[in-house]
């Protein structure tokens, strides 16, 4: 699932390309709104609010989507060809100088600007957005102290952005088993802090980068890097699924740089 900082660099783009623009015509490639027409609205921002995606009109209409795990946004100029298959797409905004083309969102609807707090009004702190507020994040983190901090940081009712990568990078750069109770986390301002500065620093680039090196293969310490030694003590990368706030989601880790009582780790004596 993208994480927040590439839903953030999404909306700016878009934002860039589309604000101020009215819209020409609109296809909604899904049953509940296949025969709406935004046409004649002019586009008066896009915005992200964690993982989910608002464009909002002057005649007070949202176009709320969410990728989930596979969905995205394209930019194109009128008469450029789609990179991507025709079946996949699920929206259609068409301006004089754009055509945005939204493909696999999991999530794409229609709604009054007036009453977006139906769908993210649930939503913690944005780590990107204005609303950011570190004491309610970590108020919200430690509503259940018995949580794992590798369940409670990717609850988007307490944080609004964070995913799988930063979850997992995060743990490991503190050294923290992901399975720790929140309240046992000895400096949870420490890790929450550390989550907002790393999402920052990509919020422009569409990539996750935690080690500071773009090379291919050297951008993350533990995401993605199963069976692969540990940079800094060579241990095998471990992966496992946990519970998440919405199902199970996978969490890496280094067994012995995170030590605690997790599924193969081994205790610091």
């Amino acid at each position: 699932m993208p994480e927040g900082d590439t839903v953030f660099l999404a909306a700016t783009r878009m934002h860039t390309a589309l604000a101020g623009q009215r819209l020409l015509a609109t296809d909604f490639r899904v049953p509940r709104f296949a025969t709406a027409d935004l046409s004649g609205q002019v586009v008066r921002e896009v915005t992200a609010r964690g993982k989910h995606l608002l464009l909002r009109t002057d005649a007070g209409t949202t176009l709320h989507t969410h990728f989930k795990m596979e969905g995205s946004w394209h930019l194109y100029r009128p008469r450029e060809r789609w990179r991507g298959p025709d079946f996949q797409v699920r929206a259609v905004l068409r301006t004089e100088p754009w055509v945005a083309v939204g493909f696999r969102l999991a999530i794409c609807e229609l709604l009054p600007t007036a009453g977006e707090h139906e769908v993210v009004g649930h939503l913690g702190p944005d780590v990107l957005g204005p609303d950011w507020d570190p004491a309610e994040a970590l108020r919200r983190l430690r509503a259940d102290p018995t949580r794992a901090i590798g369940t409670a940081l990717l609850d988007q009712r307490a944080i609004a952005g964070p995913g799988n990568v930063y979850k997992s990078e995060v743990c490991f750069l503190r050294g923290v088993d992901p399975w720790t109770p929140v309240g046992e986390v000895e400096d949870l301002e420490g890790m929450v802090d550390l989550l907002k500065r790393l999402m920052e620093a990509n919020r422009t680039t569409g990539s996750q980068i935690t080690t500071g090196d773009t090379r291919p293969g050297r951008t993350s310490w533990v995401a993605g890097r199963t069976g692969k030694p540990c940079r800094r003590c060579a241990t095998p990368i471990r992966k496992a699924d946990q519970p998440s706030y919405d199902g199970e989601r996978v969490t890496y880790w280094c067994p012995t740089c995170q030590p605690g009582s997790g599924p193969g780790r081994v205790t610091k004596v």
